[in-house]
Order: structure tokens, then sequence, then C-alpha cells
């Protein structure tokens, strides 16, 4: 691929695509300061880094990002980064954004395997997970 004149090596590609997929949740911690008024989310991964990577489920609470709200997150990431990254390469951007609609996707397949576990949940928590 090139990009501003400059042929991009194949693993500069697979860092870029690599990196795009994990940055856009960085919005999860904005969300959650947002929500909780707080940066706990921050301080729990900086102090326990393996838990981003081997445990995600001790990072937030129940509540703290909502699906709606990170989904949303994500459509806008999106809605700014691909075009922005077009300004700059046409062929970047379309792996940038095919790497954000796989990374949007899995996260709606995700949310709707996940919906099966709130089948108990009173009506008023399951509207505080989703929002």
């Amino acid at each position: 691929m090139v990009v501003a004149g400059d042929a991009i090596p194949a693993p500069a590609l697979v860092g870029v695509a690599t990196a795009a997929g994990v940055l856009i949740d960085l919005d999860h911690f904005l969300i959650a300061r947002v929500r909780t008024g707080s940066w706990d989310a921050v301080r729990f991964c900086l102090t326990n880094p393996t838990a981003a990577v081997a445990d995600q489920r001790r990072i937030f609470e129940r509540g703290d990002v909502g699906v709606l709200s990170r989904l949303l997150s994500h459509l806008v990431i999106i809605g700014l980064v691909v075009p922005a990254a077009a300004l700059w390469s046409v062929p970047l951007a379309a792996l940038v954004g095919g790497v954000l609609y796989a990374h949007l996707v899995s996260d709606v397949a995700w949310d709707i395997w996940r919906l099966e576990q709130y089948a108990d949940v009173p009506r008023e928590e399951l509207l505080q997970v989703l929002r």
C-alpha cells in the first residue's frame, strides 16, 4: 500500500490495523468517566495492566459504559476517523474503515449474545446496562 507517496510495509499495516481496532475502545473510559464521575477504571488498568488483556470484565462495573452509549461512541469515532484518514490516503482509510467496521459488527454480535444473560434482570437494571 502506498501512503503519501511512500510504500508502507505489511507489518506496519498490520500495526495500524491492530492499533485502530484496539484504540477505538478507549472511548469506554471516557464514557465511564462521564457516567460515574470518576477515573476509577483508568486507575484500575494502570495498577492492574494484565486485566486490560486477560480479564476485561474486572475493569468496569455493570452500567458504567452502557451498550448503546458504547455503540454510539464507536459510530461517531468511525465517522470521524475514516474520512480524516481518507484525506491523507484512501487505501489507508479503507483499511482502517474495514477494521473498525469489523470491530463494530463483533461488538453488536457480542451484545446480542450477552442479552440472553439479562433475561432475569429487572427492567431498571437492564436499562442501566443498555444506556
